[in-house]
């Protein structure tokens, strides 16, 4: 276990490249709905887009879309269109919370989506229950070749579910969040490597695993268990919505921890892509202010000419939708 381990110096390090305590507020919100889930690229065009989650609360078909916005700056933000719809049946009828795959890791890097056989391609949590994240919640897999509103097609049938032969304990209940990392080295044997959160039955905890293929279309879990958890079994708690960066020799997993009714953002390092070391200091993001109270949670980080950018889901006195941090700012 001694070749997995990470120095302090080299967490505290992380921690000093990655923190972003200038706080600027909302940068996308909608009266009426909750916006979740930020994902953030650069465009073909040398734009900004972001991927998120949208969910009007008491609508007559009430449940996860996912949506595109767009940002010439990283600051303003405009809705451009709808990626994954609600649809008339089908297994992922009322529910497609989506994120994209094969954004390039690298800290600093190009911020952009690779292309794998010609295609972008995104993963969602699906189900066909109307509500906020219902169970079950299984995972589905959309493509296109534009980047587009209205422009992605599905799998019929969901790549990863709660009674697939290979599931494990922590994720008998449902599926949440995924990341897809495409892994040209092939460290685990395979170029797609997936980490997700999920849930148990009984008591409400979600942990994060791992699934790989070398397709993206057909997947397998990775390791018998979680490879990041809070270890505490007697309070409900979450480990979710991981995002993964390549910082140097160490790979970075960005998620947050829900626990005690707070929320905030963390991250945890690793050399292999599956030993991972939690950071055990500050967060990287908790609630400070009135519109991130409640929870400041679910990141996506970035950093650009300089500056670090965190995105992260709000919830406060604004409802919930999506805020920003920075390393530092000037007017």
């Amino acid at each position: 276990m001694d070749n997995y381990i990470i120095s302090h110096e080299e967490m505290t390090a992380v921690y000093e490249a990655m923190r972003t305590p200038v706080k600027l507020g909302m940068v996308l919100c909608e009266d009426g709905a909750n916006i979740d889930c930020p994902n953030v690229f650069k465009k073909p065009d040398g734009t900004w887009g972001m991927v998120f989650a949208k969910h009007v609360p008491g609508a007559e078909k009430e449940g996860y879309e996912t949506w595109l916005a767009q940002s010439s700056d990283l600051l303003n933000w405009t809705v451009e269109g709808r990626l994954l719809e609600q649809r008339e049946r089908g297994w992922d009828c009322l529910q497609a919370d989506g994120g994209l795959c094969l954004l390039d890791p690298q800290w600093e890097g190009s911020q952009t989506a690779f292309k794998y056989e010609d295609k972008y391609w995104m993963t969602y949590i699906g189900g066909s229950l109307p509500g906020y994240e219902p169970d079950p919640l299984s995972m589905g897999l959309a493509w296109s070749k534009t980047l587009t509103p209205e422009s992605f097609e599905r799998l019929p049938e969901p790549i990863l579910k709660i009674d697939d032969a290979d599931a494990r304990a922590f994720e008998k209940k449902t599926l949440y969040k995924s990341t897809v990392l495409w892994d040209k080295e092939q460290t685990l044997g395979f170029p797609f490597v997936m980490y997700y959160n999920a849930k148990q039955e009984g008591a409400w905890i979600e942990r994060i695993g791992m699934a790989v293929s070398r397709d993206m279309v057909h997947w397998q879990r990775f390791g018998s268990g979680p490879v990041v958890e809070l270890g505490d079994e007697d309070l409900s708690n979450i480990s979710g919505d991981p995002q993964i960066i390549r910082f140097g020799d160490l790979w970075v997993m960005h998620y947050f921890i829900a626990y005690k009714c707070r929320a905030w953002d963390t991250f945890a390092c690793s050399k292999d892509l599956v030993h991972w070391q939690k950071w055990e200091g500050q967060p990287l993001i908790e609630p400070s202010e009135s519109y991130d109270q409640t929870f400041a949670h679910k990141p996506y980080v970035l950093k650009y000419n300089g500056c670090v950018y965190h995105f992260y889901c709000a919830v406060g006195s604004q409802g919930r939708g999506i805020a920003l941090a920075v390393s530092e700012w000037h007017e």
